[in-house]
């Protein structure tokens, strides 16, 4: 007899941030995940996590608009289906509704976890195996005033655990961001990489006079300087410059892949499950890359440990990851919903042990963080 999905919760969740983190286009002062519970008939529980930054000022999707989605149109056609054939599951959700890629790597995390669990192995392990078992991870100076970021940058140094920073910028002009982020690569010198995320922010113009100018300053790598519809002025300022210049919001899936490796637009890919519609359009995006000798990187969308962790064993995988991660979002949240978090240490978070995702949700936490709570 079949293992069939029993039941889909998807349940808002809003957790307290450290610090206000400030983006090019939007300044958070909390984080909202979508938690997704997956039950199925021989009793087994499966957990995935969808989360977006800044609302809708990032992209299409928002946390109520996930939610929304799996409650009204994902979870009924995913009811009644074999709870252990992954694709199968997601190439009906995929004829159901179109796009909404976060929502559907919520819910093929939640069925891989559940699988997981079902054989007693960790989800890498349903992958094919790590080829590590810890990954580099990058911390963002995000508070916008210099000695406070330095102070900071001096701080996760010392305590070994990060070595690579990334500096949001593009809400100031041009120079003024400049001028922050050469003082802190001044103040660290070699001892860390420091990298800039303009998030589009600037126009072609004005990325050649900021790449230019950070270069100079001995910036590691600039993340996605202008609009990612603007494909052919990404190739252009890939050209012009040594410093590699990465594509995020530019590369959702294999089919935008194939096209800025065609185009020369981006010397290293920003990889995401969420924005890849879950690890397999991961990895799908990351194998195209690595074909085309493009350098792989992976990152965030500020997620908590759910999805931080679900991402991580997709990137464990990953035959190349010259450029290391940036899943530090459970230590940019105050607290979390799982028994135990992440464990970051030696400038790299560790995988757990344990079948699927090898984490738990604590129940307590989550009573009081979801949003329904009253």
């Amino acid at each position: 007899m079949a293992t069939t999905i029993t039941s889909v919760d998807a349940i808002l969740v809003d957790l307290p941030t450290i610090r206000a983190h400030q983006l090019a286009m939007a300044t958070m002062q909390q984080q909202t995940l979508v938690i997704v519970r997956l039950r199925a008939s021989d009793g087994i529980e499966g957990i995935g996590e969808a989360t977006t930054i800044g609302g809708l000022s990032y992209g299409e999707e928002s946390p109520e608009g996930i939610k929304l989605t799996i409650d009204t149109y994902l979870a009924p056609a995913l009811i009644g289906q074999d709870a252990t054939n992954v694709h199968g599951a997601m190439a009906r959700l995929n004829k159901v509704a179109r796009g909404n890629r976060f929502a559907k790597s919520a819910l093929e995390t939640a069925l891989l976890d559940a699988q997981g669990k079902r054989l007693g192995v960790p989800l890498a392990t349903l992958l094919g195996g790590t080829v590590r078992d810890a990954l580099p991870v990058l911390w963002t100076l995000a508070s916008g005033d210099t000695a406070r970021d330095i102070e900071e940058a001096e701080r996760l140094l010392a305590e070994r655990r990060h070595d690579t920073f990334k500096l949001k910028i593009g809400r100031r002009a041009v120079r003024d961001d400049v001028a922050h982020v050469a003082a802190i690569k001044r103040a660290l010198g070699d001892r860390a990489r420091v990298t800039v995320d303009v998030n589009q922010a600037w126009s072609e113009a004005d990325a050649a006079t900021g790449i230019a100018m950070l270069e100079a300053a001995g910036i590691d790598l600039i993340e996605q300087p202008i609009a990612r519809e603007n494909r052919v002025g990404l190739a252009r300022l890939a050209a012009r410059f040594v410093v590699p210049i990465m594509a995020d919001e530019a590369v959702t899936g294999p089919e935008d892949a194939m096209e800025l490796a065609r185009l020369g637009a981006a010397d290293v890919f920003a990889l995401k499950i969420a924005k890849s519609g879950g690890i397999f359009g991961m990895l799908r995006t990351a194998a195209v890359g690595d074909a085309a000798g493009i350098a792989l990187y992976g990152g965030t969308m500020l997620e908590g440990s759910v999805g931080t962790i679900a991402a991580a064993h997709g990137f464990c995988t990953l035959p190349q990851l010259a450029w290391g991660t940036e899943l530090f979002g459970p230590l940019l949240v105050k607290d979390d919903v799982v028994v135990e978090r992440p464990a970051y240490r030696d400038f790299a978070l560790h995988l757990p042990d344990g079948p699927g995702l090898g984490l738990a949700l604590d129940e307590d936490k989550l009573a009081h963080y979801r949003r329904d709570r009253a």
